[in-house]
């Protein structure tokens, strides 16, 4: 691979020679979005109902031993062709997008979606797609195939974090440890902690730190429930990590007119909610986004005590 242009050159590619990607990428120029906003940032709501599939993944243990693996190579449509990445992915369009640009980067091998050792294959990749960001769905945190593991990436400048992280009153330095610097969040809405650094060995060796400090507060998990999203820019790397505690809220399961078919992934706490029904595009309130985030997110508080904040 030689960089960026080798990716735009596949995506171009891939829709011209397979007609379910083209289809829903020219779909999703015609999805609808809405601006909720709150004291200092905005959420944008996508309705896109191309993602139902996602969001109404099953990710139970019978449930997933009973279908293929969409993302083993054997199992994947003939018309998708892949990139290779390092030695151990696969760069692959995604067919459902929620981005201009969405690519999914699997494993090559049927692997768990779990999160340790791959810390630095994921700053490695937001290097390397230096256009996009990064993330990754924890298993019980919005993975659709938390039985192969992998990573997603988007088009920079889509998800509100990226520009909200520069916003100095929701988002200031707690500490600098190592050459590594770390953010907490104020006032918005969702819990999260944010590494930034130039130095990828002092960063990776930082998250490793809070990862495993993380396991033990979860000790049920396979891994910590969480969301990272990952990007690369003027030579720092940039790690947004939100702790999870829930994998979907209450009105998931709710019935009727009650139910928002929301399952919030890395995209969501990025700060696009997507609604892959127009009732819930139309109906969703600052106060469901609210209570929402406060269901599935660790509290302040935890989040203090796990990276020992006064």
């Amino acid at each position: 691979m030689n960089g960026l242009q080798d990716i735009d050159n596949f995506i171009d590619i891939q829709l011209k020679g397979w007609e379910l990607a083209l289809l829903n990428y020219n779909d999703l120029k015609k999805v609808k979005t809405k601006k909720l906003h709150f004291k200092g940032f905005d959420v944008l709501v996508q309705f896109n109902p191309n993602r139902i599939v996602s969001s109404t993944a099953k990710v139970d243990a019978t449930s997933i031993e009973s279908r293929p693996c969409f993302l083993c190579s054997k199992n994947r449509p003939k018309q998708q062709r892949s990139l290779p990445f390092k030695m151990d992915y696969a760069i692959l369009v995604n067919p459902f997008p929620i981005f201009p640009k969405h690519l999914t980067i699997p494993n090559l091998k049927h692997t768990d979606q779990l999160m340790e050792n791959h810390f630095d294959d994921m700053l490695d990749l937001s290097t390397h797609l230096s256009d996009f960001v990064v993330f990754y769905n924890g298993p019980k945190c919005g993975a659709s195939a938390p039985d192969h593991f992998h990573f997603q990436a988007g088009s920079k400048g889509f998800l509100p974090i990226e520009k909200d992280f520069h916003n100095r009153s929701l988002c200031s330095l707690q500490m600098v440890k190592e050459e590594v610097k770390v953010y907490k969040w104020n006032n918005y809405l969702r819990t999260a902690v944010t590494f930034q650094s130039s130095n990828k060995n002092k960063l990776s060796m930082l998250f490793n730190e809070y990862f495993f400090r993380f396991c033990q507060q979860q000790p049920n998990e396979g891994e910590p429930m969480m969301n990272l999203i990952t990007y690369y820019e003027d030579g720092e790397w940039v790690v947004h990590l939100y702790p999870r505690i829930l994998h979907r809220p209450s009105q998931y399961f709710e019935q009727g007119k009650n139910q928002l078919l929301l399952s919030p992934a890395s995209v969501d706490m990025g700060g696009v909610f997507i609604t892959p029904r127009v009732e819930d595009f139309l109906k969703i309130s600052n106060e469901d986004v609210a209570d929402i985030f406060s269901q599935v997110c660790m509290d302040n508080a935890t989040i203090h005590k796990l990276f020992n904040w006064d």
